[in-house]
């Protein structure tokens, strides 16, 4: 639009998936002066609430939107511009924007997001997004406790790039069928390698969090040929220890209130975890099946309170594998990390939790895609 010392700051697209986001604060004022990177807003979306990062320079002219407004993906949030720029060419700017803004919305209506859809996989039902193509073996997304497709809301669009990338939810989660089996690892990790028989897949790369990690770990053990890499985030597996509030808390609690403390254990910065995010997981929560399906998943891998599966011997011979973990994980501690064969490269992140993919996704997705091309 006209104006060149103008920039537009508009809602931005965190994820695959997100079509609005809720302005949940301003972090400068108007007439303060930014650089390119500073933060200037929280955005808060359905999984989790992300700081706006400028994309420019300037002086922050005008907050075009108030806190706690809902906005479509694009819409202008605010304006940065020079601090000669007039406000007539500020007015004139926001209008034009606002107008051509809606009349593009009307046209691109038809440019919806990828749906997840629901697959028959050997006789279960798994909700499965399958994105992305390339020449390369493709990426299968593995989510942990609780999780679904959503955890990796930053990391699916941005992994597939160049390859095909397969999120789904594992049994028990998510919009896949509530039947966990035994809830082990073993058993999901038969499921991970239906679902690659199923898509007519032979050999994946494995990206997978917490649990999941543990999953991956398994199908490494158990079905070898199948697995390129692994890159595990705080995998499930490497150690005893486990966080049961958090486990015991998310089976419990019942409202807000009392979640909402719970899902802090997750994120290091606790501002990350909003309402809507908990009411995602109490709506998943009142599905029928799913708090027993979460019950014998935590009956069989945290029994008495420590982590059932020790998958330290399968790292003696894995195909190529990155671990990433948050230095503060409160779930899975990063200690965990500790003394792993030398092969392995092994990514500390600092002021990080339990969550890398969604609280680093960009430095996650670069390393991922880093190792990958290696």
């Amino acid at each position: 639009i006209m104006n060149a010392s103008i920039t537009p700051i508009t809602m931005p697209k965190f994820g695959l998936a997100m079509t609005e986001g809720k302005l949940a604060g301003w972090m400068v004022r108007p007439g303060a002066t930014v650089r390119a990177g500073d933060d200037l807003a929280d955005i808060e979306t359905s999984k989790i609430t992300n700081a706006y990062e400028s994309p420019a320079a300037g002086v922050l002219r005008r907050q075009v939107a108030q806190e706690g407004e809902m906005l479509a993906v694009g819409a202008l949030i605010g304006v940065l511009a020079d601090a000669d720029t007039s406000d007539a060419d500020i007015d004139a700017f926001i209008a034009q924007f606002n107008a051509e803004f809606s009349a593009g919305a009307a046209e691109s209506a038809d440019d919806t997001p990828p749906e997840p859809s629901v697959i028959d996989v050997k006789g279960r039902a798994l909700r499965v997004l399958d994105i992305g193509h390339g020449d390369g073996d493709p990426i299968v997304l593995i989510h942990g406790f609780g999780g679904d497709i959503g955890n990796w809301l930053f990391n699916h669009a941005a992994l597939a790039s160049n390859r095909r990338v397969i999120a789904f939810d594992l049994p028990g989660h998510g919009g896949s069928g509530k039947d966990v089996g035994p809830g082990s690892l073993e058993f999901f990790s038969s499921v991970v390698v239906d679902l690659l028989d199923t898509l007519g897949i032979e050999r994946a790369h494995l990206v997978a969090h917490s649990l999941g990690g543990g999953v991956a770990l398994t199908t490494v053990k158990n079905a070898p040929s199948r697995v390129a890499s692994l890159a595990l985030l705080a995998p499930a597996g490497l150690g005893p220890d486990i966080n049961m509030a958090f486990i015991d808390g998310f089976i419990t609690a019942d409202r807000q209130k009392t979640l909402i403390p719970v899902l802090s254990y997750l994120v290091h910065d606790k501002g990350l975890i909003g309402r809507k995010m908990a009411d995602d997981v109490l709506r998943y929560k009142r599905l029928d099946g799913a708090v027993d399906a979460l019950r014998q998943v935590a009956a069989a891998n945290f029994a008495d309170g420590r982590q059932t599966d020790n998958l330290r011997p399968v790292l003696e011979s894995v195909p190529p594998t990155l671990v990433i973990w948050g230095k503060d994980d409160e779930i899975l501690p990063s200690s965990h990390a500790a003394d792993l064969p030398d092969a392995i490269t092994v990514e500390i992140l600092p002021d990080t939790g339990h969550m890398p993919q969604m609280e680093r996704s960009e430095e996650v997705n670069g390393k991922i895609r880093t190792f990958l091309a290696r």
